[in-house]
């Protein structure tokens, strides 16, 4: 870090809250942004909006026009160097003239992972990685995970009272939490590449599982026109063919992706409605986050029941666990959270550190990360 200035952290912040503006419609490609700083100050700036629109380096370089030339690239990710639906990026800075690019950090993609550098390198532009690397790192956490080990970054949401219930012992759950947590959830699905839920849940509670842009705050609606937007991907784990098509989830024309371990006719379902079929097997959770990675889901969001979260907790497949807690008790018949197996003793159990904490009126949500210790023989 001692090789960078205040001022290029500086730089470095602005790049980095312009890539968080595509956030919310950028996947499957990760969220970059780039600022060009010439003789101190910025003569252009842009982000990286839609897969196959123009990367975050490319609107910069059109609104520097020709001051890019002598000018300085902040870029919060390695510029890319292959050809994919637009041109490589760190041919585009060596063409405008830019004399040193700052990158937050590396790309893993494997197309890139350190080309893009190497480009500037060979055509005689400076170059330095790792300022802000950590902000970078969480802003594509999604898009990293995958490139890293094929699995999308798995998010679990919950929702309890004080006393750790889900819903009442009749399944009555609407509405543990108040309007502002509800209104967060929106805004957290927006960012998701999929959610994915279970045959059960779409069954109890026939929910639609798509964004409610509406319930965005108004300073979101203002930078992101609904019309821009996309709809999340809903994964359904539906082995059994419970899933019809009068179901809720085919009113928003937004693909839904139904799992089973056995083929499905499809026939009465809307043309936006994909069936995938995993072998059944012991490691069932892990194949289905492969195959999502495959299909270049990044960041998952889980809302389902107790038996999903629980498999999944048991696994270690959760990197995120979101809690939204209600200042309400249920009572010991009401419906637990999560359904833990193989617990035997809180030695077993598996322990998160605290994330954040953040408060939505009187309700307060919770996020946590897990803790991986190794296991005494």
């Amino acid at each position: 870090m001692s090789e960078f200035s205040a001022q290029d952290v500086v730089f470095m912040q602005i790049a980095l809250d312009l890539a968080q503006q595509g956030q919310f419609t950028t996947t499957p490609n990760p969220s970059v942004g780039c600022v060009i700083v010439k003789a101190g100050h910025i003569v252009g700036k842009g982000f990286h909006f839609k897969a196959g629109e123009p990367h975050a380096e490319v609107m910069a370089l059109r609104e520097a026009g020709e001051n890019a030339r002598g000018a300085t690239a902040y870029v919060t990710l390695e510029p890319c160097s292959h050809f994919g639906r637009t041109p490589p990026c760190a041919k585009g800075l060596i063409e405008a003239g830019v004399v040193k690019v700052v990158s937050a950090m590396h790309d893993p993609n494997p197309q890139v992972a350190g080309k893009g550098l190497q480009m500037l390198t060979e055509n005689g532009i400076e170059s330095a990685v790792g300022l802000l690397a950590e902000k970078a790192e969480w802003l594509n956490r999604g898009f990293l995970k995958r490139m890293r080990t094929g699995k999308p970054f798995v998010q679990l949401k919950m929702a309890m009272s004080l006393d750790g219930r889900t819903a009442l012992a009749n399944g009555e759950s609407k509405w543990i939490t108040n309007a502002l947590s509800r209104a967060d959830v929106q805004t957290e699905r927006a960012k998701a590449s999929a959610i994915l839920s279970t045959s059960q849940t779409v069954i109890a509670d026939d929910p639609l599982l798509n964004v409610r842009w509406e319930q965005l705050p108004e300073e979101t609606q203002q930078i992101y026109p609904i019309a821009n937007l996309r709809q999340p991907i809903r994964v359904i784990l539906d082995s059994q063919h419970q899933v019809k098509a009068t179901q809720c989830l085919f009113e928003i024309e937004s693909p839904v992706w139904l799992v089973g371990k056995n083929t499905r006719d499809l026939t009465g379902y809307p043309n936006f409605c994909t069936h995938i079929q995993l072998a059944d097997s012991t490691q069932y959770l892990h194949d289905l986050l492969f195959e999502l990675g495959r299909r270049q889901i990044n960041t998952l969001w889980i809302e389902a029941g107790a038996t999903l979260a629980g498999s999944l907790i048991e696994q270690n497949l959760v990197d995120e666990l979101i809690i939204y807690t209600a200042p309400k008790l249920l009572g010991d018949d009401a419906r637990g959270l999560c359904k833990l197996t193989n617990l035997t003793q809180l030695s077993d159990a598996t322990l998160w550190k605290l994330h954040s904490i953040e408060r939505f009126g009187d309700d307060i949500k919770s996020i946590y990360h897990p803790i991986v210790t190794e296991k005494k023989c």
